[in-house]
């Protein structure tokens, strides 16, 4: 992919701030908050399915809200609307750090994934499909480059970290660095333009030449053809992430062993984020979008047969191609097929469905361990899911690929 100087120097404040927001999300990200997740079981005496439950229940609660206030985007300034979020982000890790009841922790786990996993990286992405066009998928390769970075250097330090430090320390360090961006990204968008501004001068005609609403796509048949995909990614990655301790356990692995894998993941995702760029300004996402996901069939039927750490890798090698690819190609596909004048309440739609699909994850895996279910007999179920979810991503982009202006 070309990245020109002159494009870096020229979009550098707006590039900048949608790789802070996307890094910054990490704390609200199932990765980062898996980290931790045995001893939050062990101070609650959970189980489980019932931790599973509680991180759903926030989960769903926080996708729920989504669906209004991801929209939002629409409206305010990243500069105003992201700066507001990230101190919310702030007081959810506070609250995580000094949490002492079972009954507050999915509203902990509600503030947390709604500000974070929700909002921040909602906020970034719908930003960047919004501010660029014909370099689109450039900028969200760029952009997400936080999430790869978050992903690299977080689980690694703070699980290192925990020998020495309680873990609710290092939940006061990761609100530090979260308030300490708000003013970071009000500073980079001194001279943001307003949204409207943005559509007004640059609009992006989606299918049939128009700028859909969300309710018109709610009432379009892709849309329904695209939700198991958009749901897949985000329940069953998730769900691998959160049971990461549990995983590592069952295969007899410290899990030092398997979070060392994590940057060799990161690298690889960044490789194909930048890669899926490069071909989404090339191929648009009609051709690329029903392929993606077959690198997560791999990925679990390498995770649920391997039996020595180091064949961890082949997952994780797989795994990542689809987490680089699905970066870009789905945040550029609902503009490109519906349009950008109301990207942001459209995406925010699609955002809800992911994080509830990140919410029904670790809640089904976590009841069908506890009914004996092991997770390497889900992970073949899931291989077989993400073969479904391509075959109707095939069928529904091909049969409303000719109505995109670009396509004709």
């Amino acid at each position: 992919m070309d990245l020109s100087q002159s494009f870096l120097v020229r979009n550098a404040k707006w590039l900048s701030a949608g790789a802070l927001l996307t890094f910054l999300s990490s704390f609200g990200q199932t990765f980062f908050i898996s980290i931790f997740a045995g001893e939050i079981r062990e101070t609650f005496s959970l189980s489980h399915g019932a931790w599973g439950s509680i991180y759903s229940l926030g989960t769903t609660a926080s996708a729920i809200a989504m669906i209004w206030a991801g929209s939002l985007t629409d409206v305010f300034r990243v500069r105003v609307l992201g700066p507001v979020i990230l101190i919310g982000l702030t007081l959810a890790c506070l609250s995580m750090a000094f949490v002492s009841a079972v009954w507050f922790l999915p509203l902990v786990i509600f503030a947390l994934r709604f500000t974070g996993q929700g909002m921040t990286s909602h906020i970034a992405v719908v930003a960047m499909a919004r501010w660029f066009v014909a370099t689109r998928g450039k900028a969200l390769s760029i952009a997400t480059l936080g999430f790869a970075v978050g992903e690299a250097i977080l689980p690694l330090t703070f699980v290192a970290l925990m020998v020495i430090f309680d873990w609710r320390i290092l939940w006061l360090v990761a609100a530090g660095i979260a308030l300490l961006g708000a003013p970071i990204l009000a500073m980079s968008l001194r001279q943001e333009r307003t949204p409207r501004e943005i559509s007004a001068e640059n609009p992006s005609a989606g299918m049939n030449g128009l700028h859909w609403t969300r309710n018109g796509a709610l009432r379009h048949p892709l849309f329904w053809f695209m939700v198991p995909a958009l749901l897949g990614p985000s329940a069953f990655n998730t769900a691998f992430f959160f049971h990461q301790v549990h995983f590592a356990e069952i295969k007899g692995w410290q899990h030092i062993e398997l979070v060392a894998y994590f940057p060799l993941y990161t690298g690889f995702s960044v490789v194909a984020m930048m890669l899926s760029g490069w071909a989404l300004d090339k191929w648009g996402t009609a051709r690329l979008m029903p392929l993606y996901q077959l690198p997560l069939v791999f990925s679990f039927l390498a995770f649920s047969w391997a039996s020595e750490p180091t064949l961890a890798w082949i997952g994780f090698l797989f795994l990542a191609m689809t987490t680089g690819f699905n970066s870009t190609l789905p945040n550029a596909f609902w503009a490109e097929f519906f349009g950008t004048n109301h990207i942001g309440s459209i995406k925010a739609m699609a955002a809800a469905i992911m994080v509830l699909g990140s919410a029904i994850g670790p809640g089904v895996t976590g009841i069908l361990i506890d009914f004996g279910i092991g997770l390497e007999t889900q992970f073949i179920a899931i291989a077989v899911y993400f073969l479904l979810t391509t075959a109707m991503m095939w069928i529904g982009i091909a049969r409303f690929r000719d109505s995109v202006p670009s396509y004709r």
